[in-house]
């Protein structure tokens, strides 16, 4: 005989409104996988947009965060493109280094951010996907 109060695993129901454990445990991996881009070339948008693609349709909390997180990693993309071309006058090189640390610590805000259930946006930040 299960209790009323908690769920059959042992854990207590999610307050109403609030995502369920799943939802923001796969809302975090989605902003955590941005960090691929550290190991692989465009690893920051193809992670996040393989997660958002398969787990989308599970949770609406899970498609908002992972459209954030795809949103913003598009913008850094395209800020790192900049600072590619603005290298040929040395100025790039710096502002490499200061787009990859704020997209860093940005990423890993949004990450404890939708772990603990709260809808993350990211500043500065370039939305197409809606």
């Amino acid at each position: 005989m299960t209790d009323p109060v908690t769920q059959p695993d042992n854990t207590p129901p999610s307050p109403p409104g609030m995502p369920g454990p799943e939802a923001r445990q796969w809302a975090l991996f989605v902003h955590l996988s941005a960090l691929l881009g550290f190991i692989f070339p465009f690893g920051n948008l193809v992670g996040p947009l393989i997660i958002w693609q398969l787990k989308k349709d599970m949770d609406p909390f899970i498609d908002d965060q992972g459209k954030e997180a795809l949103n913003f990693q598009i913008t850094v993309a395209l800020l790192m493109l900049v600072c590619l071309l603005l290298a040929l006058v040395l100025i790039g090189l710096l502002l490499m280094w200061v787009v990859g640390v704020g997209a860093l610590v940005l990423t890993i805000i949004a990450a404890i951010k939708a772990n603990e259930g709260q809808a993350y946006r990211y500043p500065f930040c370039w939305r197409l996907i809606k």
